[in-house]
Protein backbone atom coordinates (compact mmCIF):
# COMPACT_ATOMS: atom_id res chain seq x y z
CA UNK A 1 0.00 0.00 0.00
CA UNK A 2 1.04 3.33 -0.68
CA UNK A 3 2.11 5.50 2.32
CA UNK A 4 0.81 9.34 2.62
CA UNK A 5 3.71 11.41 1.98
CA UNK A 6 3.29 13.83 5.56
CA UNK A 7 4.68 17.78 5.45
CA UNK A 8 3.48 20.08 7.81
CA UNK A 9 0.96 21.47 4.91
CA UNK A 10 -0.45 18.09 4.90
CA UNK A 11 -0.78 17.57 8.72
CA UNK A 12 -2.79 21.34 8.81
CA UNK A 13 -4.59 20.30 5.87
CA UNK A 14 -5.62 16.94 7.33
CA UNK A 15 -6.51 18.19 11.23
CA UNK A 16 -8.78 21.37 9.29
CA UNK A 17 -10.35 19.19 6.84
CA UNK A 18 -13.42 19.23 9.15
CA UNK A 19 -14.09 23.13 8.26
CA UNK A 20 -14.95 21.44 4.12
CA UNK A 21 -17.16 18.87 5.74
CA UNK A 22 -18.91 21.04 8.12
CA UNK A 23 -19.99 23.06 5.25
CA UNK A 24 -21.15 20.10 3.48
CA UNK A 25 -23.36 18.97 6.53
CA UNK A 26 -25.30 22.38 6.86
CA UNK A 27 -25.69 22.83 2.86
CA UNK A 28 -27.55 19.84 3.02
CA UNK A 29 -28.95 20.22 6.68
CA UNK A 30 -30.52 23.61 5.27
CA UNK A 31 -31.41 21.66 2.26
CA UNK A 32 -30.16 24.69 -0.18
CA UNK A 33 -28.95 22.43 -2.76
CA UNK A 34 -33.15 21.55 -3.48
CA UNK A 35 -34.28 24.83 -4.76
CA UNK A 36 -30.68 25.71 -6.31
CA UNK A 37 -31.35 22.90 -8.62
CA UNK A 38 -34.49 24.27 -9.65
CA UNK A 39 -33.34 27.88 -10.40
CA UNK A 40 -30.84 30.32 -9.43
CA UNK A 41 -31.73 32.59 -6.33
CA UNK A 42 -30.15 35.13 -4.54
CA UNK A 43 -29.08 34.55 -1.30
CA UNK A 44 -31.44 37.23 0.55
CA UNK A 45 -34.17 35.31 -1.81
CA UNK A 46 -33.05 32.04 -0.48
CA UNK A 47 -32.83 33.29 3.01
CA UNK A 48 -36.19 34.99 3.38
CA UNK A 49 -37.96 31.69 1.62
CA UNK A 50 -35.77 29.18 4.61
CA UNK A 51 -36.02 31.56 7.16
CA UNK A 52 -31.95 31.92 7.78
CA UNK A 53 -30.35 35.28 8.44
CA UNK A 54 -29.38 36.78 4.96
CA UNK A 55 -25.82 37.56 6.07
CA UNK A 56 -24.55 34.00 7.54
CA UNK A 57 -26.36 32.35 4.03
CA UNK A 58 -24.22 34.04 1.90
CA UNK A 59 -21.66 32.72 3.25
CA UNK A 60 -22.42 29.67 3.91
CA UNK A 61 -23.11 29.76 0.06
CA UNK A 62 -19.86 31.04 -1.01
CA UNK A 63 -18.15 28.78 1.20
CA UNK A 64 -19.98 25.72 -0.69
CA UNK A 65 -19.48 27.55 -4.12
CA UNK A 66 -15.69 27.48 -3.31
CA UNK A 67 -15.87 23.89 -2.97
CA UNK A 68 -16.98 23.51 -6.12
CA UNK A 69 -20.91 22.55 -5.48
CA UNK A 70 -22.08 25.98 -6.31
CA UNK A 71 -22.04 28.64 -9.53
CA UNK A 72 -22.10 31.64 -8.13
CA UNK A 73 -22.97 34.26 -11.20
CA UNK A 74 -23.33 37.51 -10.37
CA UNK A 75 -25.41 37.90 -7.09
CA UNK A 76 -26.95 34.48 -7.90
CA UNK A 77 -26.20 31.13 -6.74
CA UNK A 78 -26.70 27.79 -8.89
CA UNK A 79 -26.07 23.94 -8.00
CA UNK A 80 -23.60 22.64 -10.09
CA UNK A 81 -25.11 19.43 -12.13
CA UNK A 82 -23.25 17.43 -9.78
CA UNK A 83 -24.62 18.99 -6.81
CA UNK A 84 -28.09 18.86 -8.43
CA UNK A 85 -27.70 15.11 -9.25
CA UNK A 86 -26.73 13.72 -5.08
CA UNK A 87 -27.25 16.69 -3.07
CA UNK A 88 -30.65 17.97 -4.00
CA UNK A 89 -33.76 15.76 -2.82
CA UNK A 90 -35.79 15.59 -5.59
CA UNK A 91 -33.06 13.60 -7.06
CA UNK A 92 -33.47 9.76 -7.53
CA UNK A 93 -29.61 9.62 -6.33
CA UNK A 94 -30.04 11.52 -3.59
CA UNK A 95 -27.31 11.14 -0.64
CA UNK A 96 -28.36 13.41 1.89
CA UNK A 97 -29.27 10.70 3.95
CA UNK A 98 -25.88 9.44 4.37
CA UNK A 99 -24.40 12.99 4.62
CA UNK A 100 -27.08 13.32 7.92
CA UNK A 101 -25.80 10.48 8.99
CA UNK A 102 -21.78 11.42 9.32
CA UNK A 103 -23.52 14.91 10.32
CA UNK A 104 -24.59 12.84 13.63
CA UNK A 105 -21.57 10.88 14.44
CA UNK A 106 -19.23 14.37 14.56
CA UNK A 107 -20.11 15.06 17.95
CA UNK A 108 -19.35 11.46 18.81
CA UNK A 109 -15.86 11.65 16.73
CA UNK A 110 -14.67 14.90 19.03
CA UNK A 111 -14.68 12.73 21.94
CA UNK A 112 -12.42 9.89 19.96
CA UNK A 113 -9.60 10.80 23.27
CA UNK A 114 -12.31 9.69 25.94
CA UNK A 115 -13.29 6.32 24.15
CA UNK A 116 -9.65 5.58 23.60
CA UNK A 117 -9.05 6.53 27.35
CA UNK A 118 -12.32 4.47 28.68
CA UNK A 119 -12.59 1.78 26.64
CA UNK A 120 -16.40 2.54 26.17
CA UNK A 121 -18.55 4.27 23.66
CA UNK A 122 -19.47 8.06 23.94
CA UNK A 123 -22.83 7.84 22.03
CA UNK A 124 -25.61 5.91 21.37
CA UNK A 125 -25.87 2.86 18.89
CA UNK A 126 -27.47 5.05 15.82
CA UNK A 127 -29.42 1.34 14.71
CA UNK A 128 -30.83 1.33 17.98
CA UNK A 129 -31.43 5.02 19.01
CA UNK A 130 -35.04 6.58 19.75
CA UNK A 131 -34.31 9.96 17.60
CA UNK A 132 -36.33 9.68 14.67
CA UNK A 133 -34.27 11.60 12.14
CA UNK A 134 -31.05 10.33 13.84
CA UNK A 135 -32.44 6.91 13.01
CA UNK A 136 -34.18 7.84 9.68
CA UNK A 137 -30.65 9.34 8.32
CA UNK A 138 -28.88 6.06 9.86
CA UNK A 139 -31.80 3.78 7.69
CA UNK A 140 -31.85 5.42 4.31
CA UNK A 141 -28.34 6.48 4.74
CA UNK A 142 -27.62 2.76 4.41
CA UNK A 143 -30.08 2.96 1.85
CA UNK A 144 -28.04 5.22 -0.18
CA UNK A 145 -25.08 3.17 -0.14
CA UNK A 146 -26.34 0.07 -0.77
CA UNK A 147 -27.95 1.85 -3.60
CA UNK A 148 -24.61 2.75 -5.42
CA UNK A 149 -23.13 -0.73 -4.09
CA UNK A 150 -25.60 -3.60 -4.48
CA UNK A 151 -25.88 -3.11 -8.44
CA UNK A 152 -22.25 -4.44 -8.44
CA UNK A 153 -22.03 -7.32 -5.71
CA UNK A 154 -25.72 -8.96 -7.06
CA UNK A 155 -24.99 -9.74 -10.98
CA UNK A 156 -21.78 -11.38 -9.58
CA UNK A 157 -23.13 -13.43 -7.00
CA UNK A 158 -25.08 -17.10 -8.70
CA UNK A 159 -28.12 -17.78 -6.81
CA UNK A 160 -29.77 -19.58 -9.41
CA UNK A 161 -32.21 -22.28 -8.19
CA UNK A 162 -32.22 -20.65 -4.67
CA UNK A 163 -35.70 -19.94 -3.81
CA UNK A 164 -35.77 -18.24 0.11
CA UNK A 165 -33.19 -15.35 0.98
CA UNK A 166 -33.06 -13.87 4.12
CA UNK A 167 -31.46 -10.59 4.85
CA UNK A 168 -29.93 -10.24 8.28
CA UNK A 169 -30.11 -6.17 9.78
CA UNK A 170 -31.25 -5.41 6.24
CA UNK A 171 -32.44 -2.57 7.42
CA UNK A 172 -34.66 -0.88 4.11
CA UNK A 173 -33.92 -4.13 2.55
CA UNK A 174 -32.08 -2.26 -0.52
CA UNK A 175 -30.11 -6.05 -0.89
CA UNK A 176 -33.61 -7.63 -0.52
CA UNK A 177 -34.71 -5.53 -3.26
CA UNK A 178 -31.64 -6.31 -5.66
CA UNK A 179 -31.11 -9.36 -5.03
CA UNK A 180 -34.94 -9.87 -6.10
CA UNK A 181 -34.69 -8.25 -8.87
CA UNK A 182 -31.42 -10.13 -10.22
CA UNK A 183 -33.64 -13.36 -9.41
CA UNK A 184 -36.92 -13.69 -10.60
CA UNK A 185 -37.39 -17.09 -8.73
CA UNK A 186 -36.61 -15.59 -5.26
CA UNK A 187 -38.41 -14.36 -2.15
CA UNK A 188 -36.99 -12.47 0.43
CA UNK A 189 -37.05 -11.71 3.86
CA UNK A 190 -36.02 -9.07 5.79
CA UNK A 191 -35.10 -9.38 9.35
CA UNK A 192 -34.67 -6.68 11.68
CA UNK A 193 -35.30 -4.11 14.45
CA UNK A 194 -39.41 -3.54 14.72
CA UNK A 195 -38.54 0.37 14.34
CA UNK A 196 -36.88 -0.77 10.67
CA UNK A 197 -40.17 -2.04 9.52
CA UNK A 198 -41.66 1.28 8.40
CA UNK A 199 -38.61 2.02 6.23
CA UNK A 200 -38.53 -1.58 4.81
CA UNK A 201 -41.56 -1.64 3.79
CA UNK A 202 -41.98 1.72 2.06
CA UNK A 203 -38.79 1.07 0.64
CA UNK A 204 -39.65 -2.86 -0.81
CA UNK A 205 -42.71 -1.06 -2.13
CA UNK A 206 -41.36 1.92 -4.18
CA UNK A 207 -39.45 -1.02 -6.05
CA UNK A 208 -42.96 -2.99 -6.59
CA UNK A 209 -41.97 -5.83 -4.49
CA UNK A 210 -43.75 -6.24 -1.49
CA UNK A 211 -45.27 -9.56 -2.65
CA UNK A 212 -42.35 -11.12 -2.94
CA UNK A 213 -40.12 -9.73 0.43
CA UNK A 214 -41.55 -9.57 3.82
CA UNK A 215 -40.43 -8.13 6.86
CA UNK A 216 -39.79 -10.16 10.50
CA UNK A 217 -39.53 -8.09 13.51
CA UNK A 218 -36.02 -9.80 15.02
CA UNK A 219 -33.43 -8.52 17.54
CA UNK A 220 -30.91 -11.03 15.56
CA UNK A 221 -28.19 -10.46 18.51
CA UNK A 222 -31.01 -11.54 21.39
CA UNK A 223 -33.86 -13.41 19.44
CA UNK A 224 -33.73 -17.01 17.52
CA UNK A 225 -33.91 -16.77 13.57
CA UNK A 226 -36.77 -18.46 11.73
CA UNK A 227 -35.88 -20.88 9.54
CA UNK A 228 -36.46 -22.42 5.83
CA UNK A 229 -34.16 -20.58 3.64
CA UNK A 230 -31.03 -20.97 1.13
CA UNK A 231 -29.56 -18.02 1.27
CA UNK A 232 -28.28 -15.88 4.35
CA UNK A 233 -27.01 -12.24 3.82
CA UNK A 234 -25.84 -9.81 6.28
CA UNK A 235 -23.91 -6.96 5.25
CA UNK A 236 -22.35 -4.78 7.30
CA UNK A 237 -23.87 -6.12 10.40
CA UNK A 238 -20.80 -8.11 12.04
CA UNK A 239 -18.90 -5.51 12.75
CA UNK A 240 -21.61 -3.65 15.06
CA UNK A 241 -20.83 -6.32 17.82
CA UNK A 242 -17.91 -8.15 19.74
CA UNK A 243 -16.48 -11.22 18.41
CA UNK A 244 -18.57 -13.75 21.11
CA UNK A 245 -21.87 -12.40 19.55
CA UNK A 246 -20.51 -12.84 16.19
CA UNK A 247 -20.59 -15.74 17.11
CA UNK A 248 -23.46 -16.58 17.87
CA UNK A 249 -25.49 -14.67 15.24
CA UNK A 250 -23.69 -16.43 12.76
CA UNK A 251 -24.16 -19.98 14.35
CA UNK A 252 -27.94 -19.09 13.82
CA UNK A 253 -27.86 -17.74 10.11
CA UNK A 254 -26.34 -21.06 9.71
CA UNK A 255 -29.13 -23.10 11.68
CA UNK A 256 -32.06 -20.59 9.80
CA UNK A 257 -30.37 -22.44 6.64
CA UNK A 258 -30.94 -25.17 4.90
CA UNK A 259 -28.58 -27.70 3.68
CA UNK A 260 -26.63 -27.00 0.95
CA UNK A 261 -27.59 -23.52 1.76
CA UNK A 262 -25.16 -20.51 1.55
CA UNK A 263 -24.26 -17.74 3.41
CA UNK A 264 -23.07 -14.21 2.27
CA UNK A 265 -21.38 -11.93 4.49
CA UNK A 266 -19.91 -8.31 3.41
CA UNK A 267 -17.48 -6.03 5.35
CA UNK A 268 -15.28 -3.62 5.92
CA UNK A 269 -12.22 -6.07 5.69
CA UNK A 270 -8.88 -5.54 7.52
CA UNK A 271 -5.85 -7.28 6.86
CA UNK A 272 -4.09 -10.07 8.91
CA UNK A 273 -2.14 -7.05 10.38
CA UNK A 274 -4.96 -4.61 11.22
CA UNK A 275 -3.46 -1.63 10.24
CA UNK A 276 -4.66 -1.53 6.56
CA UNK A 277 -6.63 -1.07 4.44
CA UNK A 278 -7.15 2.90 5.90
CA UNK A 279 -10.75 2.96 6.12
CA UNK A 280 -11.88 -0.51 7.93
CA UNK A 281 -8.66 0.98 10.24
CA UNK A 282 -11.10 3.74 10.71
CA UNK A 283 -14.35 2.72 10.93
CA UNK A 284 -13.06 0.01 13.41
CA UNK A 285 -12.58 3.31 15.54
CA UNK A 286 -15.85 4.57 14.77
CA UNK A 287 -17.56 1.33 16.15
CA UNK A 288 -15.15 2.15 19.17
CA UNK A 289 -17.04 5.50 19.57
CA UNK A 290 -20.75 4.00 19.46
CA UNK A 291 -20.36 -0.12 20.00
CA UNK A 292 -19.87 -1.76 23.77
CA UNK A 293 -17.83 -4.28 21.66
CA UNK A 294 -18.34 -3.56 17.57
CA UNK A 295 -14.90 -3.41 15.36
CA UNK A 296 -13.53 -4.32 11.82
CA UNK A 297 -12.80 -8.27 11.39
CA UNK A 298 -9.82 -9.34 9.47
CA UNK A 299 -10.05 -11.74 6.46
CA UNK A 300 -8.54 -14.60 8.58
CA UNK A 301 -11.08 -13.62 11.41
CA UNK A 302 -14.01 -14.19 9.20
CA UNK A 303 -13.23 -17.02 7.95
CA UNK A 304 -12.42 -18.56 11.39
CA UNK A 305 -15.61 -17.17 12.40
CA UNK A 306 -17.89 -18.80 9.43
CA UNK A 307 -16.23 -22.19 9.67
CA UNK A 308 -16.57 -22.02 13.94
CA UNK A 309 -20.42 -21.66 13.15
CA UNK A 310 -20.56 -24.85 10.37
CA UNK A 311 -19.96 -23.35 7.33
CA UNK A 312 -17.94 -25.22 4.61
CA UNK A 313 -15.63 -24.11 1.58
CA UNK A 314 -15.25 -20.54 3.22
CA UNK A 315 -13.57 -17.98 0.81
CA UNK A 316 -13.65 -14.07 -0.24
CA UNK A 317 -15.65 -13.49 -3.57
CA UNK A 318 -13.53 -12.04 -5.80
CA UNK A 319 -15.50 -8.86 -6.41
CA UNK A 320 -13.79 -5.46 -6.19
CA UNK A 321 -15.58 -3.09 -3.80
CA UNK A 322 -14.47 0.57 -2.24
CA UNK A 323 -13.24 0.76 1.17
CA UNK A 324 -11.95 -2.33 1.66
CA UNK A 325 -15.19 -3.77 1.54
CA UNK A 326 -14.87 -7.47 0.57
CA UNK A 327 -17.61 -9.93 0.38
CA UNK A 328 -17.39 -13.85 2.36
CA UNK A 329 -18.97 -16.72 1.44
CA UNK A 330 -19.66 -20.42 2.89
CA UNK A 331 -22.11 -23.11 2.12
CA UNK A 332 -24.08 -25.21 5.05
CA UNK A 333 -23.64 -29.38 4.33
Amino acid sequence: MEEKEWSPATLLETSGSYWSTCTLHAGVKLNVFTPLSAAPSSALRLAEESGCDSRALAMLLDALAALGLLEKRGGEYLATPFAAKFLSRTSPDYLGHIIMHHHHLVNGWSRLDEAVQTGHPVRERVSHEDVESARESFLMGMFNLAQMIAPKIVPQIDLSGRRRLMDLGGGPGTYAIHFCRQNPGLDAVICDLPTTRGFAEQTVARFELSERIGFIAVDFEQDDLPGGFDVAWLSHVLHGIGPEACQSVLKKAVAALEPGGMILVQEFILDDTRDAPVFPVLFSLNMLLGTPDGQSYSESELFGMLESAGAKGVRRLPIELPNGAGVVAGIVS
